[in-house]
C-alpha cells in the first residue's frame, strides 16, 4: 500500500545527505568535498537564477520565508554577470584591435 505524504522525497539527515554527496563526487571524479549547503547554493544560483527562474519561485523552492534571504543568492549572480561582461568587453576590444590592424594593413 502506498503512503501519501507531504514530501516528494524521503526525509534524510544532513549528515546522510553529505555522505551520499561524497559518493556522488567520488563516482564523478570530483575532488571537492560536496555538501548539502554547496548543493543548495548551486541549485539556487546555477540551476535556477541563471536560467531565469524568478527569485520569488527560487525562494519558495528553497523553503525560505523571507525574500531578502534569497537575494543573497542573487547577489552572487550579479557579481557573475559583472565579471562576464568585463570578460566580454576584453574580447570585443581585442577583436576590434585585430580588425583595425587588418584594415590598416590592407589599406597601406
Amino acid at each position: 500500500m502506498t503512503i501519501i505524504s507531504e514530501t516528494l522525497f524521503p526525509l534524510i539527515s544532513n549528515e546522510k545527505l553529505n555522505f551520499y554527496l561524497k559518493d556522488v563526487a567520488e563516482a564523478c571524479g570530483i575532488k571537492k568535498n560536496l555538501t548539502f549547503h554547496m548543493a543548495r547554493h548551486t541549485f539556487a544560483t546555477t540551476v535556477t537564477l541563471t536560467n531565469g527562474v524568478p527569485i520569488e519561485t527560487v525562494s519558495k523552492l528553497l523553503g525560505l520565508t523571507k525574500l531578502s534571504t534569497t537575494q543573497i543568492y542573487a547577489k552572487v549572480i550579479e557579481r557573475k554577470v559583472s565579471d562576464d561582461m568585463n570578460a566580454l568587453k576584453l574580447v570585443l576590444t581585442k577583436n576590434k584591435a585585430e580588425h583595425d590592424l587588418k584594415n590598416s594593413e590592407s589599406a597601406g
